[in-house]
């Protein structure tokens, strides 16, 4: 079962008021309450509650589905859960994948789909220059006049494709003028418009 999620773990925090929070990778642990309803109030650790049972099936479900989740959450609560007694704690999920693996039915298993990496698509990066350029329907060289800045400047930052802090301020600044002067220009027609009429 080589799952690409081994390096994740499971986290849990008992407040200082009472309150338990479960966290895997980082993120809340859903309560799956649509799927398993044991308990309504959330998880529990330590004891057999029905709290526990919840946070048992979550757990495996989190790694397998619902069918092995459900069929195995009191023997995994008896086995793991029950033993978790400390205040906060950390369970890998390499430990919860092993618990399946010793413990769950071979056909039950076979269902188990290993998690296969998907690359992230590779999106072609905006020419940020060109892109202003475009937007402000100037060329490079236009706007190596506008941010007084020799043109060799403009064109070294559009061929790393990225401005220094200083040049974006500018370029910020100018293209909040032009918004600016768009406004006063349409007030200035409508205006002219109503006094026409």
């Amino acid at each position: 079962m080589a799952m690409i999620l081994n390096n994740h773990v499971f986290k849990g925090h008992r407040a200082l008021l009472g309150h338990k929070y479960v966290t895997y990778g980082e993120l809340e642990l859903p309560t799956k309450y649509e799927l398993f309803s044991e308990s309504k109030n959330g998880f529990d650790w330590g004891n057999s509650s029905k709290a526990s049972l919840q946070l048992s099936f979550c757990i495996l479900h989190q790694l397998s589905h619902a069918k092995l989740a459900r069929e195995y959450a009191e023997k995994f609560n008896e086995d793991i859960v029950k033993n978790l007694n400390s205040r906060d704690w950390v369970l890998k999920s390499s430990e919860v994948l092993q618990w399946i693996q010793n413990n769950c039915e071979t056909l039950l298993m076979k269902k188990l789909e290993p998690i296969k990496k998907i690359a992230p698509k590779k999106t072609k990066k905006t020419n940020v220059i060109k892109a202003i350029c475009k937007e402000l329907s100037i060329t490079q060289k236009n706007l190596a006049e506008i941010l007084e800045v020799p043109e060799g400047t403009v064109s070294s930052w559009a061929v790393k494709n990225e401005i220094p802090r200083l040049g974006k301020k500018a370029i910020e600044f100018y293209m909040l003028n032009v918004k600016n002067q768009k406004i006063v220009d349409s007030y200035r027609s409508f205006k002219n418009l109503l006094e026409a009429s």
